[in-house]
């Protein structure tokens, strides 16, 4: 899966109306009404302000008042598509007079994602895994090499009856951690998944 660098505009002019399509990366679905919310601002004239979102297993196709299923859902294809997680589509459209009919909508608001997201930078997202581990003492500065080793991020450490680590590293990394910790701790290894 992959998600954008940063967000992209392409416009198109098609018999006298105009598409502003913008394709950008977002967290979550208030981020995204957030954003529109912003676009309905900026163009207090325009016809339709349309979106998609494909953001953290959460997808939305708005049409925003063009004819069911011909601005939204095309839109959302695309991302689909290509791909993409953590992304937000709009098209905002001045009416130019010329009504386009069903498949001239898809094809134009399709198009206009489509033409945005070939000049977009595309990043790779890689799924990161938290966890809590309890662990002896004795295994802590271990637990932290091997951590280390295997690129992880160390987020907090308590000391109470034994050592906890707050820890977060690339999911297919997680198992190989928790299977040389576990053999290290021998046995006395109890960890949890950790929210975030």
């Amino acid at each position: 899966m992959y998600s954008l660098a940063q967000p992209v505009s392409h416009t198109l002019d098609i018999r006298k109306s105009r598409f502003i399509g913008c394709v950008e990366p977002v967290s979550d679905r208030a981020a995204a009404q957030q954003r529109v919310a912003e676009l309905r601002a900026a163009h207090p004239d325009a016809a339709h302000v349309c979106w998609a979102l494909l953001a953290g297993g959460h997808s939305a196709a708005v049409d925003d008042g063009e004819p069911s299923g011909t601005a939204g859902r095309p839109m959302l294809e695309v991302l689909r598509h290509q791909q993409l997680d953590g992304v937000l589509a709009t098209v905002v459209r001045y009416f130019g007079g010329t009504k386009l009919g069903a498949g001239g909508l898809v094809r134009a608001y399709t198009d206009a994602i489509a033409q945005s997201l070939l000049h977009a930078e595309r990043i790779l997202l890689v799924r990161q895994r938290s966890l809590l581990c309890q662990l002896p003492f004795a295994q802590e500065s271990t637990a932290r090499r091997l951590l280390y080793q295997m690129a992880g991020e160390l987020l907090a450490v308590n000391h109470n009856h034994c050592v906890q680590l707050d820890v977060r590293l690339d999911a297919a990394a997680a198992e190989d951690f928790l299977d040389q910790l576990q053999q290290v701790c021998r046995g006395e290894l109890v960890w949890t998944d950790a929210e975030g």
